[in-house]
């Protein structure tokens, strides 16, 4: 997958590695935004009791 990436990212050497540092930005960015806080209400680490004796 990544050799396909890297392979269709126009350019020389430099240009790719940019372009690779923005194409990580931006999925880290995604996923920190909006997918994250989307799936972190349906997680069961929420659901925490404890048995007080």
């Amino acid at each position: 997958m990544y050799t396909w990436i890297w392979r269709h990212l126009p350019g020389t050497m430099p240009l790719k590695l940019l372009q690779t540092l923005v194409l990580v930005a931006a999925v880290s960015a995604l996923l920190l935004f909006v997918v994250f806080p989307w799936v972190e209400p349906h997680l069961p680490i929420n659901k925490v009791t404890v048995n007080h004796q």
